[in-house]
């Protein structure tokens, strides 16, 4: 596949070559953020609303330099996070670099001298000898069409339209039957839905995971769960969802039947616009029922044959996909998949599957421009799921179980909110969460991020991505079609069994239950341990080693599945003594705060013992423990942490570690910060992390100083600096490419790269 600068260059070409102006094809490409609080003329406003119709945001950071031969410019992108700074001398010269002083004049050569601001262009026109500022240009692109007059003829927003039917959430004697049908467990009501619904924010826990894979588990799960999150580290960074807000936005179009984008009609505007994607069930049923500018839809039924297995899903699947294509050449606007209406023979086909395998399908046939997908399901609940349904291609989704499931929260009241309140808040609690999402791949707006497929398979066998997921990774392979249906079936059975309705089937994923999800620290491999290292016991450490191996070893993690092959025993002679392979003992980056300071405490000292390294983590280090103890024991940790929020970091701080680690990112929680919640901040950990006692601290997603491989290498020579006895070591994550990221991290000039696991904590 192509890089994102060769992708941009590919499109600025056909649009150039088209007969579209360079400064217009820039400005349209990358476009600046049309936030209210975000001051521009109205025209302008209008310009680039009536461009985001058919043109999805191409995302930073970046700084572009671009030629077409007669015009030379710079411009940044909307996060304005890669300076670019220019110089224009007496001598017709003009200079523009990420830094300043790449060449040197003297201060009487200097004309003028600034910077690029975000989403702003500079151009020079190499025919008339002019420099064209960005207020100059972007006036005259404005003014070349009404397009403020189009949009108010043509276009309509969903929450103006007035209804005068109130869709109720309520399921009636369905309820329990999709309750179970579709896998809901308590947490996922409890803990989840509950929280979001009571709070308007995602529930917070604690980091780790450890849990089997969908694909080693011997429970059922949904289809989401076989995905995972791609993330960016240090070339295009995640960026900060809470700093950037005011260039970031979930709104979107709805309706459109494009077919040429290089004209220039009011034809592109004739759509609806939303706000947030995640609609109730009033909105869905004015999208549904929408006669607007001839608007029309077709609504296609995600069931497949219960009793037929894999055949009848895949059958249903390409149905699906054959009806969608059908709805374009009907000239449909947007079409519906449905799992509503499910019965006894009738399960429902995973809303990915239908929506990924709608999505492909019609991008193979060329047509997938002309009609919107909108996705009306019981299944999602949780912002994940979201996630993925936006990134293989919906436009707008209707999770209507989770509403029903508010709906009986509040009736029972387990949550103290009118259900209105309750409803608004489960879809905020949504609505940022998708945008911490987007932010760690660095991506500002829903438009850019639908259908980006920003997932790696775990678990999924070739046969499934590459016929409904192409392009999406699936290095460890897994289930097939056989098991994807049966993971519909066996809940689905239960719902419409005969038997009054059994218990859950898939539970205790977040905590323990005694017949949940197998967890790796469950009562009897933590009673082990405890009991061994009170009482000092070996034996009893070797019974807790070898309960833990045998449950790895299940499969519960992708590592049991190693084994080590017969062969002839080397001579301890000729291996290592025990004293040297302790010196690589490291331990995981816990920081003071996160555990307690006892905790942090002891595993330096039991590493200091053995020759090993503990690490500090992003919570800092008393400066009293970078002295011996009286009673000769080192509390020290030999590996200082330096991340995001740079929690603890000082000269004092830095010259007293071995190994200073740059925390890019953590298995845990990969692309965003960490969280320590204010009730956990007391006196000593304030003063430790240079803070205020009571006050939640949360760490950015990025390093607000390094957007590049070149800002990586500024920090890394600093810290050299600091201590140049220190190795500097770069905390990056595994996910798919993290080699070719690694690459550029040796040529920052760090000594070590650690990658983490997915499991963290």
């Amino acid at each position: 596949g192509k890089s994102d600068s060769a992708s941009l260059d590919n499109v600025l070409e056909f649009l150039v070559m088209s007969g579209k102006s360079l400064p217009y094809a820039m400005s349209i490409l990358i476009p600046e953020s049309i936030n209210i609080r975000n001051p521009m003329p109205q025209a302008l406003r209008d310009f680039y609303h009536y461009h985001a119709t058919f043109m999805e945001p191409w995302d930073g950071p970046a700084s572009l330099i671009f030629s077409d031969g007669r015009y030379i410019g710079g411009m940044l992108d909307r996060n304005g996070l890669r300076p670019s700074r220019y110089v224009i001398t007496s001598g017709d010269l003009i200079v523009m670099s990420s830094e300043t002083g790449v060449q040197k004049f003297e201060p009487s050569e200097v004309i003028a001298k600034g910077r690029l601001k975000p989403g702003k262009i500079i151009l020079i026109d190499t025919y008339e000898g002019k420099i064209l500022y960005d207020d100059e240009i972007k006036s005259k692109l404005a003014a070349e069409q009404p397009y403020g007059k189009w949009i108010e003829q043509n276009q309509v927003n969903l929450e103006d339209i007035e209804t005068g039917q109130e869709v109720p959430p309520d399921m009636g004697e369905d309820y329990n039957r999709y309750l179970v049908s579709f896998n809901f467990s308590k947490e996922d009501i409890e803990k989840i839905i509950l929280e979001m619904a009571a709070t308007g924010k995602e529930p917070l826990s604690s980091m780790g995971n450890d849990v089997p894979l969908a694909v080693l588990s011997q429970k059922p799960y949904r289809l989401f769960n076989y995905f995972k999150q791609l993330f960016a580290q240090v070339t295009n960074p995640p960026i900060d969802p809470i700093r950037e807000e005011l260039v970031m936005t979930l709104s979107g179009y709805l309706g459109s039947l494009q077919q040429n984008l290089l004209d220039t009609t009011p034809d592109h505007v004739k759509m609806v616009k939303f706000k947030i994607p995640v609609i109730n069930n009033t909105s869905f049923n004015v999208i549904k029922n929408l006669r607007y500018k001839g608007f029309s839809c077709e609504t296609l039924k995600m069931h497949f044959e219960a009793a037929g297995g894999s055949e009848a899903l895949v059958s249903a699947v390409e149905r699906l996909c054959s009806d969608a294509e059908r709805a374009v050449d009907d000239g449909k606007n947007y079409i519906i998949l449905s799992d509503r209406g499910i019965d006894k023979d009738h399960a429902p086909v995973p809303s990915l599957l239908a929506v990924s395998a709608v999505h492909h399908h019609l991008v193979a046939r060329r047509k997938r421009m002309q009609i919107d997908i909108i996705v009306e399901s019981a299944e999602p609940r949780e912002v994940m799921h979201f996630a993925l349904l936006f990134g293989y291609g919906a436009s707008v989704i209707n999770p209507y179980m989770s509403f029903a499931i508010i709906e009986k929260l509040v009736k029972d009241k387990a949550i103290q909110l009118n259900y209105k309140t309750a409803e608004e808040n489960y879809i905020n609690s949504i609505s940022k969460g998708l945008l911490k999402i987007m932010s760690k791949m660095g991506i500002s707006t829903l438009r850019s991020y639908r259908s980006s497929q920003i997932f790696e398979a775990v678990g999924l066998s070739r046969e499934v991505t590459e016929k409904y997921f192409a392009g999406t990774p699936s290095r460890i392979e897994g289930i097939g079609f056989d098991e994807i249906a049966r993971e519909v079936v066996i809940p689905h059975s239960k719902a419409f069994s005969e038997e009054p309705l059994p218990e859950i089937l898939t539970e205790g994923v977040y905590s323990y239950r005694k017949y949940g999800e197998h967890h790796a620290w469950n009562p009897e491999t933590i009673a082990l341990l405890q009991m061994s290292t009170r009482t000092n016991d070996y034996g009893k450490f070797r019974e807790f080693s070898a309960k833990v191996n045998a449950d790895t070893a299940k499969p519960s993690f992708l590592r049991g599945m190693f084994k080590i092959k017969a062969g002839n025993p080397v001579p301890l002679t000729e291996v290592e003594p025990a004293s040297e392979i302790m010196k690589r003992f490291v331990t995981g980056a816990m920081s003071f705060g996160s555990i307690s300071r006892e905790a942090h405490e002891t595993i330096a000292i039991a590493m200091n013992r053995i020759g090993g390294r503990s690490n500090t983590g992003e919570g800092g280090e008393d400066p009293e423990r970078f002295r011996p103890r009286e009673d000769g024991l080192s509390t020290r940790s030999a590996i200082k942490q330096v991340a995001s929020g740079r929690f603890g970091v000082t000269t004092e701080y830095l010259v007293n570690a071995d190994e200073i680690q740059i925390k890019i990112a953590q298995g845990a929680k990969p692309g965003e910060g960490g969280q320590l919640p204010g009730h956990k901040i007391d006196k000593i950990i304030a003063r430790t992390r240079y803070s205020i006692p009571g006050i939640t601290l949360i760490s950015p997603p990025p390093h607000h100083d390094i957007y590049s491989i070149e800002d990586l290498a500024q920090l890394i020579f600093d810290l050299k600096n600091v201590n140049p006895e220190a190795r500097i070591s770069v905390k990056l994550v595994s996910e798919s490419g993290v080699g070719t990221i690694a690459a550029g991290v040796v040529k920052a000039k760090a000594d070590i790269i650690t990658i983490s696991g997915y499991e963290g904590g």
